[in-house]
């Protein structure tokens, strides 16, 4: 019954949304009648409401419903949904101030000359819309009212003006910043933490480790690494479309010919150019700059640029009148003046003024951020004032904004209907049971969301399909893709939802402002090319996922919060990075090593020396046990092409047999209920049994599959996999072991002219414990404590007084025995500089150079963070797929 309910639901949604009912209640209204319909039916004809639901109930569902609800406005993590307003301000806005407009007519006029010029200067200016405005109706109209009748009159192609002119219109859902990638990583954060947790179950499963590795766990996403993504597959997608308009024209010039300017080409048109082309530029660099960054979050570049684009259009639609451009002058002195005053003052703290050019820092700043709201809100108010612009777009801002985020509550109330009848886990066991793995997967829901894009808008596949199908992507260890790259690809797919009959909504908004002479027929043509650039640039990413996660890993990893070389999930790039320079540079680091054995450190203390004799040793080990996690990992490589078939197979045939197990539990807990005493009648036991008894006898049967000879096999391989997972283990203890007492000797030694100062410090407590109460004389001792405790290595000379304070706390405070403490710490202070002070002069340096050579291979895992050179290197190799499957 409840395939029957999840069919009535899936048809109810097909037929509102077919007959042009708005979807915003089209998804929510098909889940509640479904619901009130079961409910209903499950009362009449059943047990209670809840019979005829796979999970749960109509209160469950109306529980995860109050959820959602919850979670899309209340729930600070999901706080990225914030940036939609901002950004659509910001596109509608430009749009509004006719900006978009003077990009068209201007870059028209410079690449007009080029065979297919017009074509070009479109997509150009379609790329440009996209990272400035991300509106595609927007986009298409502005293009298709000014772009279509100059490409007509030139002889252009129908198919090739209106095709163009559609495609490049919809750039703005692949191009940052772009609504869709917001909404997409939204989806993705829930996925991710379904995913992570199935996959930590089935590790648990396979394994029978209670925990999971943390470098095989599913990394999360956010809105800012979207947009990174997203960045070289939409240049991809563009360069594309710019190539075929180029061949195109240079196969048949009659169709796109190159077009004479009717104006010059002098320093009045480069005037036009620079104006026109640089200030959206200008605002795309500070949007997505500052998110690349790491300057700005999300929200925060949203926030700027609806600001910028407020300022711009301030100057645009007061054009040719007095002070036209002072308002964005204004702001563009006092950002200057504020970049300045942070890069030379390095940051502003009003609660930490503690000199007269920190003063002067914030006077400054105070007077530039004044210039720079009086910019804003001169801005604003002509925007106001000029054919009442401001408000226009604040009211469109609002509808589009409500319209996105009753849609996201509605799709939820759909995803938790979905569910509740069963339908994800239909879809699970669907996708699991197709033959190849992962790919054929992505494949298939690839296909159909390419299908669903002939129907449905990008908003109602990326918050009706994504939450269904991503959790089983994401967490397939076979493929192990990263959030990040099932999002770009998603959204590359649903980008052919604006181009792809009969519901494409870029065909319907070009439609609405192309004359009559251009017919619908010839609409349909022109995008069929694009649509196949799409799916190629869609191919392209799929076979090359570097140009998706090259960029976030590179932010992430060259960020003030990247994270340390520890990190587990760095440990297996770092390594192939470390054999590398070990193969190339052994000979030298080997050297260094042998030196360093013999600087004499005879004068250092005794723990000291053995620490460092122990450090080089282990370090010479460092080179051979790298070599054994390679031939570990080849060992692997080469029991893995036998093992992975009867891997594949058995895995599959356990999931189907867990499967079953979990059904049986369910029918369970009917027959444990059924009887004279029971929620369920005896016949709805004795039918729950007869299913149970079926299901074993399917359960035994899929269990006799497995080879007989798959515990063998499988001990085996887990040896070999062991032997790789010491030999790395074993790497890092070793290279830890060997680099931390340099770490640490360097340190003290750096230290001796700091220790030296602390003298003058000890001796004045003397006079105070002389002078002061004892109360007074304690707190003393302990400021004193603590800055010695600033010293490293100093515990010694601190357990003098550690004994100090202790004895003038006590109830009688004696202060001659506090004095002898204090003179064991002066007399441990001298000692300690004796060899420190030979040690900073003599053996620093040494040490020092050994370092340099060391530091970033066996001492990599003891930095902060990452060098730049290694973080770019670790960041390409974290940017391919890599299987882990064997592992589960």
């Amino acid at each position: 019954m409840e395939l029957l309910f999840l069919l009535l639901l899936v048809i109810l949604m097909a037929t509102a949304l077919g007959s042009g009912f708005p979807v915003a209640f089209a998804l929510p209204g098909s889940a509640i009648i479904t619901i009130g319909i079961a409910a209903l039916s499950g009362y009449i004809f059943s047990t209670g409401g809840d019979a005829f639901f796979s999970h749960g109930g109509p209160s469950q569902w109306l529980s995860a419903g109050v959820t959602n609800f919850r979670g899309i406005y209340w729930e600070a993590e999901r706080d990225t949904l914030i940036a939609i307003p901002l950004f659509i301000f910001m596109g509608i806005m430009l749009q509004r101030s006719k900006i978009a407009e003077d990009l068209l007519v201007t870059m028209a006029r410079l690449f007009g000359p080029v065979p297919g010029g017009l074509g070009i200067s479109v997509v150009f200016v379609g790329a440009l819309l996209a990272a400035t405005t991300g509106i595609v109706g927007a986009t298409v109209v502005a293009m298709g009212l000014i772009s279509l009748p100059a490409m007509l009159r030139n002889n252009y192609s129908v198919p090739l003006a209106t095709g163009t002119i559609a495609a490049s219109g919809t750039l703005g859902q692949i191009i940052p910043p772009s609504i869709v990638l917001i909404i997409l990583a939204d989806q993705l954060a829930s996925a991710v933490d379904q995913a992570g947790s199935i996959r930590q179950t089935l590790y648990k499963q396979t394994t029978g480790e209670i925990s999971m590795p943390s470098d095989f766990s599913v990394v999360s996403t956010s809105a800012g690494e979207m947009f990174l993504g997203a960045f070289v597959p939409g240049m991809v997608l563009v360069g594309l479309y710019m190539v075929f308009i180029l061949g195109f024209a240079i196969i048949n010039p009659k169709s796109a010919p190159a077009v004479r300017s009717e104006g010059k080409f002098d320093r009045k048109f480069a005037i036009q150019v620079f104006v026109t082309l640089v200030p959206p530029l200008s605002l795309i660099f500070l949007v997505l700059g500052s998110i690349i960054a790491g300057i700005a979050t999300v929200n925060q570049a949203g926030a700027i640029g609806a600001i910028g684009a407020m300022v711009m259009a301030g100057y645009r639609l007061r054009e040719g009148k007095s002070l036209t451009y002072a308002p964005a002058l204004l702001a563009i002195l006092a950002l200057l003046t504020i970049a300045v005053v942070v890069s030379f003052s390095g940051g502003i703290n009003i609660k930490r003024l503690e000199t007269s050019q920190d003063v002067l820092s914030l006077i400054i700043a105070l007077i530039a951020v004044s210039l720079l709201l009086i910019a804003v809100f001169w801005s604003g108010w002509r925007t106001l004032n000029i054919e009442d612009t401001l408000r226009g777009v604040m009211v469109e801002t609002a509808k589009t904004t409500c319209l996105v985020f009753i849609i996201l509550i509605g799709a939820a109330m759909l995803t938790s209907a979905f569910r509740a009848f069963g339908g994800e886990e239909l879809v699970k066991n669907f996708l699991q049971g197709l033959p190849g793995g992962f790919w054929a997967q992505f494949l298939v829901v690839m296909m159909v969301i390419f299908i669903l894009g002939f129907f449905l808008d990008f908003i109602e596949i990326a918050v009706v399909v994504v939450p269904i199908v991503a959790p089983i992507l994401l967490a397939d260890p076979s493929a192990n893709v990263t959030a990040v790259w099932l999002g770009v690809m998603i959204g590359l797919n649903i980008q052919t939802s604006f181009l792809t009959p009969p519901f494409g909504f870029a065909l319907f908004y070009l439609r609405g402002v192309a004359p009559a002479v251009v017919r619908t027929i010839d609409m349909y043509k022109g995008v069929i090319a694009f649509i196949g650039l799409q799916l190629f640039a869609l191919s392209i990413v799929g076979f090359f996922p570097q140009l998706v996660n090259y960029l976030p890993y590179r932010s992430s990893l060259m960020s003030e919060t990247a994270p340390p070389p520890k990190n587990p999930s760095l440990q297996y790039c770092m390594e192939n990075l470390v054999y590398a320079d070990f193969q190339e540079n052994g000979s030298t680091i080997l050297a260094a090593i042998k030196s360093a054995e013999g600087l004499d450190v005879s004068y250092l203390p005794k723990d000291l020396q053995k620490d460092l004799a122990d450090g080089f040793k282990m370090a010479q080990e460092a080179i051979p046990q790298m070599t054994a996690i390679v031939d570990a990992e080849i060992a692997v490589a080469a029991a893995a092409g036998d093992y992975r078939p009867i891997h594949r197979t058995v895995r599959a045939l356990e999931r189907d047999a867990l499967r079953i197990d979990q059904t049986i539990e369910e029918l369970q807990v009917i027959v444990s209920r059924a009887g004279p005493t029971g929620i369920y009648s005896a016949e709805q036991g004795a039918r729950a049994q007869d299913k149970i008894d079926a299901l074993q006898v399917q359960h035994d049967a899929l269990i006799a599959q497995i080879p007989d000879e798959w515990a063998g096999v499988n001990k085996t391989f887990s040896e070999i996999q062991k032997v790789e997972t010491k030999a790395r283990l074993t790497y890092r203890r070793t290279v830890d072991k060997a680099y931390e007492p340099l770490m640490e000797v360097q340190m003290i030694l750096a230290d001796a002219d700091k220790l030296a100062a602390k003298e003058t410090e000890i001796v004045d407590l003397k006079e105070a414990i002389n002078t002061l109460e004892p109360e007074a004389a304690v707190t003393q001792i302990e400021a004193v404590r603590s800055s010695v405790g600033e010293v490293e290595g100093a515990s010694d000379i601190r357990k003098g007084l550690t004994a100090a304070r202790k004895i003038m706390r006590g109830k009688t405070p004696d202060k001659s025995k506090a004095l002898a403490e204090i003179d064991k710490s002066l007399a441990a202070l001298k000692a300690d500089l004796v060899w420190r002070s030979r040690g900073a002069k003599e053996l620093l340096p040494q040490l020092s150079e050994y370092d340099a050579v060391v530091r970033n291979n066996i001492g990599l895992r003891q930095q902060p963070r990452l060098p730049d050179d290694l973080a770019l290197g670790v960041a390409s190799c974290l940017s391919g797929h890599r299987d882990i499957s064997l592992n589960f």
